[in-house]
């Protein structure tokens, strides 16, 4: 029995990492004003009718502290990447002088720092409520092993145990947030 407990408690741990991982990569795509080409990660582009990932295409390259450099590897792409960015709706014009495409990272207004800052809240939360539903989760497959036989003592152990590793990711979220923001808000 303390092997299917052990066995749920490691699961708790590998989907909290997967949940905070998820947070991180969320929070990578919200700019704060530097020139970042993770930014870039997840948008596709049309090759040839096929949707492929945008650093398939090009090479992401950053110049300086506000610019992101993508030059495609084969010049009839400048089109197609210049329409995905533009979907992407990054908040940024894409520069096109025929052989690279330019991404110019305007200053932040406190106005749009505050909608950032407002945006990566709103991303922890979303991280906090997917780790509390792991917890409650887990803490239902204790309870079902509670009932095939584990001790009181033992569920409420491996319980306390759950809501140990809660409270550490619940922290590591809010740390990631206040982190962001600070960055964010940094002029």
């Amino acid at each position: 029995m303390t092997e299917q407990v052990d066995k749920v408690v490691s699961n708790t741990v590998e989907l909290m990492k997967k949940a905070i991982g998820h947070l991180e990569s969320e929070l990578v795509k919200i700019r704060a004003g530097k020139a970042n080409p993770q930014m870039l990660e997840g948008l596709v582009v049309d090759y040839y009718g096929a949707p492929t990932p945008i650093n398939q295409v090009a090479n992401i390259t950053v110049a300086d502290a506000r610019t992101i450099t993508l030059q495609p590897w084969e010049k009839p792409m400048i089109a197609p990447i210049e329409r995905a960015l533009m979907q992407a709706n990054l908040g940024v014009t894409p520069q096109n002088d025929g052989v690279v495409i330019r991404l110019f990272m305007p200053p932040l207004t406190e106005e749009r720092r505050k909608e950032l800052v407002k945006r990566v809240n709103g991303e922890g939360e979303q991280g906090k409520i997917a780790i509390r539903n792991i917890r409650r989760d887990m803490i239902e497959q204790i309870k079902k092993l509670q009932k095939d036989g584990l001790s009181e003592d033992a569920a409420k152990e491996a319980e306390g145990r759950i809501q140990g590793i809660t409270d550490k990711n619940i922290a590591l979220v809010e740390q990631h947030c206040k982190d962001k923001d600070k960055e964010i808000m940094t002029i």
